[in-house]
């Protein structure tokens, strides 16, 4: 895999160079979009298991600090703050996602460039959407160019988050392209993030973004007190092309067309929380509920999807754990939820209505299998099959998921997603969903991109005051 000399330094020098007048309208529309959704579905993790004693902790740890963990409004250092934003923003696996690469960005792109901006500010709207995009671009970008590294057990969301929100971050620094490949570098040198926690439904798999988001602030900020990072990143010998990906590697897709051709337009919305890997069989679900499926009478269902996605939330569902996660990641339980109740809610997600009887009982008789059929990595494609008491078969097929580019969420539904998390998180009125809406909206006619958002993000409720 030979690649010119200089690659991460090149790269660097096109990431320096970008500004708000290259980017389409339809780019700033999505990265605001983005910007909301990450707010939002922050706020709806106020109470998540693990993020109210995350932030207990930092709080024991730190008095005060330059940037601000946004549940609470407590004061933090900015490494502290993107840590606990960025657990929040992935608490709920509420947040958007690029399909075909696998990776949540906002919840690592998002955190960073707040804290960065609120320690290093007053940040303009125009400058924040800008290296809003980049982060997103290259998140997308790394994901697709080591498009397996889902399957070989990295988390890509943490692992390809560090880098890409690192040179978010640098650009925010106005960090010059030799600044900005020693952050790139540092962030390189910390990169992990392993799937293992998403297969045992633990808490930590909430932490990982997290841990990227507050790699990449260090890193930016090192890189721009003069601490020289690796130089050949990507590329080296040891670098994170040989050394993350085994060289299983497209670097035409990291580079080719960046710059004009966007995949953040290509990011889908979640209009329901849990992987991603579980929405095409929600959207089956609602819709045999909608026709009047009757439960009693289901002997057993069969879900067929792809490979990476049965690995992931296929097995057979335990309510014995009691866990949020494992919830979150088993195609069984969300489709005897969907199937129930006609809808997933954020509160599907949580106790006690993992636990339910008559849903786990219904999860039970559900089979999730890997369909050879169906391309290894495909995100969308899904069969179910029901077998009922009487002898019938009902059969569904789904290709499209809702909030993709195919079946997209229009503005009133992201509004009401909004305002959904704000009440679920925060106890917020729709008016103050709206008035922060708002802000983002027209974020690139601000002089103080965060300290408006800021103004406007509800306060916490009584119980986590």
């Amino acid at each position: 895999m030979p690649l010119p000399p200089d690659y991460s330094l090149k790269l660097c020098t096109q990431i320096a160079a970008w500004n708000y007048e290259q980017l389409p309208a339809s780019t700033v529309r999505t990265v605001k979009r983005i910007v909301l959704d990450g707010l939002g579905v922050i706020g709806g993790a106020a109470r998540a298991a693990g993020i109210p004693e995350l932030n207990q902790r930092l709080a024991r740890w730190e008095a005060g600090g330059s940037a601000t963990g946004l549940i609470g409004k407590r004061r933090y250092s900015p490494p502290s703050a993107a840590l606990a934003n960025g657990a929040a923003a992935h608490a709920l696996d509420f947040d958007e996602i690029h399909d075909a690469s696998r990776v949540h960005s906002a919840c690592v792109v998002l955190p960073t460039l707040l804290a960065t901006a609120e320690d290093a500010g007053p940040i303009s709207g125009k400058d924040f959407i800008v290296a809003m995009a980049i982060g997103l671009e290259l998140h997308a970008r790394l994901g697709l160019a080591c498009v397996n590294s889902l399957a070989t057990g990295w988390h890509p969301t943490t692992l390809f988050g560090s880098l890409a929100a690192s040179m978010a971050a640098g650009h925010l620094l106005e960090l010059d392209p030799e600044r900005l490949r020693n952050a790139l570098g540092i962030a390189f040198h910390q990169a992990s993030g392993s799937i293992q926690s998403a297969y045992d439904g633990v808490i930590s798999k909430r932490l990982g973004p997290g841990f990227a988001a507050r790699d990449a602030v260090v890193s930016a900020f090192l890189a721009a007190d003069g601490l020289t990072g690796t130089r050949e990143a990507l590329e080296g010998k040891a670098g994170f092309f040989n050394l993350h990906a085994r060289g299983d590697v497209n670097p035409a897709l990291l580079t080719e067309g960046l710059g004009t051709d966007w995949r953040v337009d290509e990011f889908s919305f979640k209009p329901y929380s849990g992987c991603r890997c579980n929405h095409a069989a929600i959207g089956v679900g609602v819709k045999l509920h909608d026709d009047g499926i009757p439960l009693d009478e289901i002997e057993a269902i069969e879900i067929r999807m792809s490979e990476a996605n049965w690995k992931l939330v296929g097995k057979p569902y335990d309510p014995r754990l009691n866990s949020e996660v494992h919830a979150q990641f088993n195609a069984a339980y969300s489709f005897a939820r969907a199937l129930t109740d006609g809808s997933v809610r954020l509160a599907s997600y949580e106790r006690p209505a993992i636990g339910e009887s008559a849903v786990t009982a219904l999860a039970g008789r559900i089979r999730v299998i890997a369909d050879p059929g169906i391309e290894k990595s495909a995100m969308a494609p899904v069969k179910v099959d029901l077998w009922m008491r009487d002898g019938r078969t009902v059969t569904r097929r789904s290709n499209t998921i809702k909030g993709s580019r195919e079946e997209p969420m229009t503005d009133a539904e992201m509004l009401d997603k909004l305002r959904g998390c704000f009440a679920f998180g925060l106890d917020a009125s729709p008016q103050t969903a709206d008035r922060l809406a708002e802000v983002v909206l027209n974020i690139e006619h601000s002089t103080d991109a965060v300290g408006a958002v800021l103004e406007r993000f509800p306060g916490p409720p009584s119980d986590l005051a």
